[in-house]
């Protein structure tokens, strides 16, 4: 799995650069196991995510307005943290750490919910405090898949993270799905499941995951003034208001089922499928977006994958329904998160610096993070006052437009690193 040359430019007893094919077909084995900790992540994670709308809105009975509040502070507590966990990773360079804390937060919270019972406010807390563990972890691992790969692989890297990373998605609602059924509906043993999963998680990152300690820029280089320069630069103000926008058309994946299951009446028992499906789409097509998006242009196949969510808004109460509608939106919705989820993250990394680089990424998502969790609230509002399919058509003609403001924001984002740190320089020895 270890690629030394990538890991380490120079390696190799006679100097020589390795080989194109060598470089195109393999990835440095940090990425492979932050690929693992996710895939064991995110079974804890998707555990939860399967089985919380179902319980919120139909065992605990809140109303569509009230799960949108909680659904985006599920989302939205990861905001500001993304950005603190993302700078003290810079200024610390000690990127692996931040990213265990953020992950080991997470594991814990899955135990608050044994205790908070059926308090809403107590359940929004824990949720928030899962999320903020996200926010923590994010960046930094995203910022370490970006230093232990050259440029011009960025998006193979990324695809494959996200393959592993869905693997567990995949797995973790058949998971839940197996404790609900044989525990006669017991919530508790689910999450007492995510936290054993989750803990693992960690004992991985903290033995095989290395950090990069040794590449970054001496002590003192990352301060608020080199922080505004970053915001200064144009490429990156760009891509913040790009995800500001993506996230404010963006819908939870909680409504998305939620509206499946209320257009074709399913059984809760089936509820955790629905996220197996989008999660088996997301897992075929990750990687292979990954390699097209190096080949004909990260923009265009992010615009492809917003283009795929517009079509799954108008379809959640079009024409058809059934098995096929079913299958045709989560086919659709898991393509949406393939070519866009790693693939925006690809399309930042070439131009931030590498002593701001996971500073970069948290920026980038902080503000897709803010603007979901007010997306999430005026959703669930639209859904109260209007009907499920007025608020689903609405969000289909707004996701319509930023397809069209996206594409003019990011034209012309550079592929290839130009940042004076000497990535670009990797960049050139690898081609």
């Amino acid at each position: 799995m270890y690629l030394s040359t990538i890991d380490r430019p120079h390696a190799g007893d006679d100097g020589a650069k390795p080989s194109r094919r060598k470089v195109f077909f393999l990835l440095s084995g940090n990425v492979f196991a932050l690929g693992t900790v996710s895939l064991v992540t995110d079974i804890s994670s998707e555990m939860m995510t399967a089985v919380l709308p179902v319980y919120l809105v139909v065992a605990l009975h809140l109303s569509p307005a009230v799960y949108g509040v909680v659904d985006g502070a599920y989302t939205g507590a990861t905001a500001l943290l993304r950005l603190v966990g993302g700078y003290i990773a810079d200024s610390t360079r000690r990127r692996k750490l931040i990213a265990g804390l953020g992950y080991g937060l997470s594991a814990v919270a899955k135990l608050g919910l044994l205790a908070v019972g059926s308090a809403v406010g107590a359940i929004g807390a824990v949720i928030a405090i899962d999320r903020a563990g996200k926010g923590l972890r994010t960046a930094p691992r995203d910022a370490l898949i970006t230093l232990s790969t050259p440029p011009q692989l960025y998006g193979r890297a990324f695809g494959v993270h996200r393959t592993m990373d869905t693997i567990g998605a995949f797995t973790g609602p058949l998971v839940a799905l197996g404790i609900l059924a044989a525990t006669a509906q017991a919530y508790d043993a689910v999450f007492v499941a995510s936290f054993c999963i989750a803990a693992f998680g960690v004992l991985v990152l903290v033995l095989f995951v290395r950090d990069h300690r040794d590449e970054q820029p001496p002590k003192g280089t990352v301060s608020v003034s080199a922080l505004g320069g970053l915001i200064a630069m144009a490429p990156v103000r760009r891509l913040v208001l790009a995800a500001c926008l993506a996230g404010m058309v963006t819908i939870g994946d909680g409504f998305v089922y939620l509206l499946l299951q209320h257009r074709e009446h399913l059984s809760v028992n089936w509820f955790p499928l629905l996220a197996v499906g989008t999660n088996l789409s997301y897992l075929l097509l990750a990687t292979p977006l990954g390699m097209l998006a190096d080949k004909i242009g990260r923009l265009k196949v992010v615009l492809g994958g917003y283009t795929a969510l517009v079509l799954v808004y108008l379809m959640l109460f079009g024409p058809f329904g059934g098995t096929a509608l079913l299958l045709v939106v989560l086919a659709l919705y898991g393509l949406f998160y393939a070519a866009t989820d790693g693939v925006l993250i690809a399309l930042a990394g070439p131009v931030l610096p590498e002593s701001l680089r996971t500073t970069g990424i948290a920026l980038i998502q902080t503000g897709q993070a803010l603007s979901y969790l007010v997306t999430s609230v005026l959703f669930g509002l639209a859904w109260t006052v209007w009907g499920p399919a007025s608020a689903s058509r609405v969000a289909a003609v707004l996701v319509a437009l930023a397809v069209l403001i996206l594409g003019l924001l990011l034209r012309g984002i550079p592929a290839t690193n130009t940042d004076a740190s000497g990535t670009g320089d990797l960049a050139e020895e690898h081609a």
